[in-house]
């Protein structure tokens, strides 16, 4: 039998778990098929976790979401949030059901200061850990939650107008240095990103 040549080096890859769509594992999936010498290791994770363990060494390319870009990022796209709820919600009373992400996440702590500063009060109605099981709570009506808009258009929810629109986050990608094959993943990740930021998030 011939000795497999995958696996001989390795890129490390994190990404928030709502980056992984059909296009950005397709993307994963034809660099892996083009290239067998290389063995890809993707992570998805919080996106403050995941930055962490960037700079820390821990994986090659990440792309993660934050407030501020700091300026090694290889790109930075806008990432527009909302208040969503389910579509035959009821109008709610305080104290508001929240559904969010467990904590350390950003919308988690973007939704728990907006409703302090406005002065509202609030329990944890559901913790997900990962989109799909955030929205389908958001769906059945358990509470209100802030996601990217990007992420719900193929969701039984509407918009919330329990409060305004929160500014958009940005959604950067971050890479030590990068050669040969490595570069045509990079750019093909970013093109991936880029599409579904134009595009809405359809991509």
């Amino acid at each position: 039998m011939l000795a497999d040549p995958a696996g001989t080096s390795t890129i490390r890859i994190g990404v928030p778990d709502d980056i992984v769509t059909l296009a950005m594992s397709s993307c994963f999936a034809r660099f892996a098929g083009h290239h067998r010498q290389i063995r890809l290791d993707v992570t998805t994770g919080l996106s403050r976790d995941l930055k962490k363990r960037f700079r820390n060494g821990e994986f090659d390319i990440v792309i993660v979401k934050e407030a501020v870009t700091d300026g090694d990022a290889r790109a930075s796209f806008p990432e527009p949030l909302a208040w969503f709820e389910g579509e035959n919600s009821e109008v709610w009373q305080d104290p508001i059901p929240l559904v969010t992400f467990p904590p350390g996440g950003l919308y988690r702590d973007l939704m728990i200061d907006r409703i302090e500063r406005e002065q509202r009060r609030w329990y944890i109605a559901f913790t997900g850990n990962s989109l799909g099981s955030v929205l389908s709570a958001v769906e059945a009506g358990l509470g209100v939650s802030v996601l990217p808009v990007s992420t719900t258009t193929a969701h039984a929810v509407r918009a919330s107008t329990i409060f305004s629109s929160e500014a958009a986050l940005s959604l950067s990608i971050y890479a030590w240095e990068v050669r040969g094959s490595a570069s045509e993943l990079l750019q093909d990740m970013l093109d991936v990103t880029a599409a579904r930021s134009d595009s809405g998030g359809t991509a």
